[in-house]
């Protein structure tokens, strides 16, 4: 018994012992433990790790231009020409690489953020109203809707629902044959928002209906009416289509209490057949133009004019005797801007100082008042201000003229 026992601890201990042979490292005799964040004196951690080679991208990194070089201001200020000119870049695929011309920096704009951008659009929806300015992705949007309050901000809303029966082709808006059937609650839902609001001005439009027999005519007369009882103050300009060349219905709608009726004829008369719907003609927009202006007296006309699809100087020289012809108040000029590659592409993206030209001209010629600039579009918010103060001192006019009649005529019954 005691044999056994020995022979087994004797092959139990030899086992240990090779096993810690084999596994154990050599160590040093002075053991000594340290902290983690004690630095190892050993010569092993100061050893040199070696340099990795310098890539490329550090090369060319290095010999660029330095931090200093971008905030010491050392850089000249662009010349005119230099910051007007456009820039090209090329895109695609290799060997299927096309040039194209990137956004001039003067028609950038920010994206629309703030509360009230989105108190706005949150009460549109609340109650089914669309609005002109999302439909057509206006670049506005943001100067419009993000006022400092609701009663600073202008909105464009659009009626008779978002889906048209035209499709021009510079146009993002819906487009089908046969859109859902009128809202008949929208003149009172669209009359009820625009009096919460407490807007002074306000702007009306509409897509195009030849599925109707009147256009939406009523429907849009309606609403105006609706509008002006919840809010007689509030200053109502009506955007218009043309209703297929029925000057009845150009009629009804300039007679139902608006301010300002306007009708774009949107380019040149060469350009017509090509940019517009082949329903809309040059000539019926000049034709209701003049039946608006005639049927209600000292009704404000506007129409908007773009630049950049490939129109000539002398043509646009021509558009603008034309609506003198037929007494259009105010016009406006602004930059085609592409919605999508669907759509017709920009020839030429007109500068800011060509712009300030046609406005002169435009003046010169006799229009009241003329926006023109690269953002410029119909409903305009700068535009919108100058005709609310026109039709504010016309109306201060009218009473004084009242008021000094009536006493004329308190005078001469007394002297009777």
């Amino acid at each position: 018994m005691s044999t056994s026992i020995c022979r087994s601890r004797w092959l139990h201990g030899s086992t240990l012992s090779s096993l810690s042979s084999r596994t154990l490292p050599a160590t040093s005799s002075h053991i000594s433990r340290t902290f983690a964040t004690a630095i190892d004196p050993s010569p092993t951690s100061a050893a040199v790790k070696p340099q990795r080679r310098t890539t490329t991208f550090q090369d060319k990194l290095n010999t660029g231009p330095s931090f200093g070089d971008f905030v010491g201001g050392k850089e000249k200020p662009l010349t005119p020409e230099d910051a007007l000119e456009l820039k090209t870049v090329l895109v695609g695929p290799e060997g299927r690489k096309k040039q194209i011309t990137r956004l001039p920096e003067w028609l950038k704009t920010p994206v629309p953020v703030g509360e009230n951008f989105k108190k706005i659009k949150n009460d549109l929806r609340g109650l089914n109203l669309h609005t002109v300015c999302e439909e057509a992705r206006c670049p506005n949007i943001s100067d419009c809707w993000g006022g400092s309050s609701k009663s600073a901000a202008t909105a464009t809303i659009m009626l008779m629902g978002d889906t048209c029966t035209r499709g021009c082709r510079f146009c993002s808006v819906k487009t089908s044959k046969a859109p859902p059937p009128l809202d008949p609650h929208e003149p009172e839902h669209t009359a009820e928002a625009l009096s919460r609001w407490g807007l002074g001005y306000v702007v009306l439009t509409s897509v195009d209906r030849d599925d109707l027999v009147d256009g939406g005519a009523r429907h849009f007369a309606e609403t105006i009416r609706k509008i002006k009882q919840k809010a007689p103050t509030m200053l109502v300009e009506a955007l218009t289509g043309d209703y297929a060349g029925d000057l009845e219905m150009v009629k009804m709608v300039a007679t139902s209490g608006l301010d300002v009726y306007a009708h774009n004829i949107e380019t040149v008369e060469a350009l017509t057949p090509f940019v517009r719907d082949r329903r809309a003609k040059f000539r019926q927009s000049l034709a209701v133009l003049k039946a608006a202006k005639e049927a209600k007296e000292g009704l404000i006309t506007k129409t908007s004019i773009m630049l950049g699809l490939g129109e000539k100087e002398e043509q646009i020289y021509d558009a603008l005797r034309e609506l003198r012809k037929v007494d259009v108040d105010v016009v406006t000029f602004g930059q085609y801007m592409r919605p999508t590659k669907r759509h017709m592409k920009v020839e030429e993206y007109i500068t800011p100082a060509a712009f300030e030209l046609w406005r002169q001209r435009a003046l010169d010629m006799g229009f009241l008042y003329c926006a023109s600039g690269p953002l410029v579009r119909s409903s305009y918010k700068a535009g919108e201000a100058f005709i609310e103060n026109v039709l504010k001192k016309r109306a201060r006019k009218s009473e004084t003229a009242m008021a000094t009649a009536a006493g004329d005529i308190g005078i001469g019954a007394k002297e009777v």
